[in-house]
């Protein structure tokens, strides 16, 4: 080749279609009647262990599909996601279907991954999520991410969405409403001390592994825990959750998704500094 050409490659973009179909099993996973045998001893030990509190529920639209867009807390356990999959499943049935949006290291884990797949848990992705709605589900998205369920003790009563406005784009080309659900507790159930954001650019966990923090924490049974890879064991904090209004994106915000952003975690703000001023210390109790 002439040394003073420069070869230029096309990459072709991946193909959504392609994504959805290889999803398709992943939806077929979602077992109701696993789900429905596991309840009642999964809300026990919720209810003992975390004192589980939801609030809220009868304002979920009772039918159709919708997005669920909460904040999250408690690193790579997420007990508040496991307490609203109950509730759900509990005051709605079993029969109607919630998917919840987890990175690709959640569900391709061996076991773990395969138990997570028959609650409903998908691997992330927009057209995932479309796909989801079309079969008549729900869907439950925490576009905060990694950057949110990792941030420091210190931030617990924040909501941390890293600007991220993907969501309100899907709840409008999906024509369904977004149901926000704010959660406080979460962060209680270990100490989060660094979320390592400047550690995992240095490392390019971003380029390797769509990882954006590389996390520290003092936890069960490790002590010293970095990155919460293989997770860690949640102390009995306990969890308060509270559903929110829906909100119509299109009608009320047209295209103008940085209002959109603003009032949604705005909300969410406001029902978080309220649930977190009825916190009681220790937090066990």
């Amino acid at each position: 080749m002439d040394d003073n050409k420069v070869e230029v490659r096309t990459i072709e973009p991946p193909d959504a279609g392609a994504l959805v179909r290889g999803a398709a099993a992943d939806f077929e996973a979602r077992d109701p009647e696993y789900i429905r045998n596991m309840l009642p001893l999964m809300w026990l030990l919720t209810t003992v262990y975390f004192r589980a509190e939801v609030r809220g529920m009868d304002r979920i639209p009772e039918e159709g599909p919708v997005l669920f867009v909460s904040n999250h807390s408690g690193g790579n356990m997420t007990p508040d996601s496991i307490v609203f999959t109950l509730a759900f499943n509990s005051y709605f049935g079993v029969e109607r279907p919630l998917y919840s949006l987890a990175h690709a290291l959640v569900t391709s884990w061996p076991v773990l991954g395969d138990m997570a797949k028959k609650w409903g848990i998908i691997t992330a992705g927009h057209e995932t999520a479309k796909a989801a709605f079309d079969r008549g589900g729900s869907v439950l998205v925490y576009p905060g991410g990694d950057v949110e369920v990792h941030r420091p003790y210190s931030a617990r009563h924040e909501i941390r969405f890293d600007g991220r406005k993907g969501f309100l784009r899907l709840a409008k080309e999906a024509g369904v409403p977004i149901v926000p659900i704010v959660a406080d507790g979460g962060h209680d159930t270990y100490l989060p001390l660094t979320d390592g954001r400047s550690i995992a650019k240095a490392l390019r966990l971003d380029k390797l592994a769509r990882l954006k923090v590389l996390p520290v924490s003092l936890a069960l049974p490790w002590g010293i825990n970095v990155g919460d890879f293989f997770g860690h064991l949640p102390l009995p904090a306990k969890i308060r959750m509270e559903v929110l209004d829906p909100i119509n994106v299109e009608a009320r915000f047209g295209d103008d998704y940085d209002a959109a952003y603003r009032y949604v975690t705005g909300r969410m703000q406001e029902s978080l500094t309220a649930l977190a001023a009825e916190r009681v210390l220790p937090p066990f109790l």
